[in-house]
């Protein structure tokens, strides 16, 4: 009769792939540098990605974003897996030239260069600079089903899925 040892969800959920694992370890290893944040003059977009910046350097690091997104309620595995995937997309067009190996972390100050074509339309096309209230309460008006003031997670998604430019490879 054999023994087999069964991990429970929960430590389940908690171990890392390899690959995400090492490449935390290597991010971890390299010296972090800081980047001056002015919250009085960020721009819209700015402002509203510094919620990750937990420790309100300029910089957002992987860490950051995993706890950001624990923060507002997601659970430990979603938590993760957003972080790597933000910011393997986000670091390398967010770091400046001189930034150290890996471009992982994402800079406040370069977030602009995230924006696409298929975004909502809330922020400006030049950077973020202005909110354009109209914009954000169309996307309730035309995508809140469940409540009028929240959006689910399959709202999100259909969103996205509207506001998708054909012509922009980025957003896809």
């Amino acid at each position: 009769m054999m023994l087999s040892r069964r991990r429970s969800p929960v430590v389940a959920s908690l171990q890392l792939p390899l690959v995400t694992t090492l490449l935390f370890l290597w991010v971890l290893s390299w010296g972090h540098a800081t980047a001056d944040a002015d919250i009085a003059n960020m721009t819209a977009l700015q402002k509203h990605v510094s919620f990750f910046d937990r420790n309100k350097d300029g910089i957002i690091t992987p860490t950051e974003t995993f706890e950001g997104f624990v923060a507002i309620g997601c659970d430990v595995a979603y938590s993760r897996d957003s972080a790597s995937s933000v910011h393997a997309a986000l670091g390398p067009i967010t770091s400046p030239v001189d930034a150290p190996l890996p471009h992982i972390n994402i800079h406040i100050g370069l977030i602009h260069r995230a924006m696409h074509g298929s975004d909502s339309g809330a922020l400006d096309a030049k950077g973020g600079c202005k909110f354009v209230p109209q914009k954000f309460e169309e996307i309730f008006i035309k995508h809140a089903k469940a409540r009028p003031d929240a959006l689910t997670s399959s709202e999100v998604e259909e969103m996205i899925l509207a506001n998708r430019d054909p012509l922009d490879p980025r957003s896809w």
